[in-house]
């Protein structure tokens, strides 16, 4: 029991610790915020930071946010189911040498079957939190996707390439292709705009 509960607390830590770690990147690097004003239109590739694009794009912070607070709201609804279920054992375990021998084997049954439901909640609440994680994923990349695409066609660009701090994909790329400052800006400005 003890170990999902650990690992829904785990996953939460995990979601809040990339967010981070991505700021924590992003800081380090001052090339990596981007310029403001995009390359010239005759550029055919550039590329966005990508540890800059999740920590600045809003939809992003949005749905770090909203994982956090179903990571934790699932958090404290397994804890409480499991408080309530210890309590319950250790009544038993108080109550048990006054009850009969055929009362005590219906409650350690029942028990058993109650800790047996709480270990397949507990799992359940776990799947479902790491589903939620991939649809919003899901979500994210498409928006990204979508939204690139559009960017790309609107100045003239014909490969966007992303680019992280610890991807050794990508050895060098000349700053000046680096258009995440102004990817940021539009993408926020569309994601306003699709809000209200």
């Amino acid at each position: 029991m003890k170990t999902r509960a650990s690992y829904l607390t785990k996953l939460t830590l995990g979601l809040l610790a990339a967010g981070s770690l991505a700021a924590c990147n992003q800081n380090k690097s001052g090339s990596s915020s981007g310029s403001s004003t995009p390359p010239p239109a005759n550029t055919a590739v550039v590329y966005v930071n990508q540890d800059s694009l999740l920590v600045k794009y809003d939809y992003a912070k949005d749905m770090r946010k909203r994982l956090e607070d179903k990571g934790a709201a699932a958090k404290n609804d397994v804890g409480a189911k499991q408080q309530a279920f210890q309590r319950e054992v250790a009544e038993y375990q108080k109550s048990q040498n006054s009850i009969s021998a055929n009362e005590k084997s219906l409650t350690e049954a029942r028990l058993n079957r109650e800790g047996q439901e709480l270990q397949q909640y507990q799992q359940n609440a776990g799947a479902q939190l790491q589903n939620d994680q991939a649809d919003e994923s899901k979500k994210l990349l498409d928006k990204i996707y979508a939204f690139t695409k559009q960017y790309a066609k609107d100045n003239g660009y014909k490969v966007v390439l992303t680019f992280q701090s610890n991807n050794t994909n990508l050895l060098y790329a000349d700053p000046s292709l680096d258009i995440t400052g102004d990817f940021v800006k539009k993408i926020n400005d569309a994601y306003a705009k699709e809000k209200k």
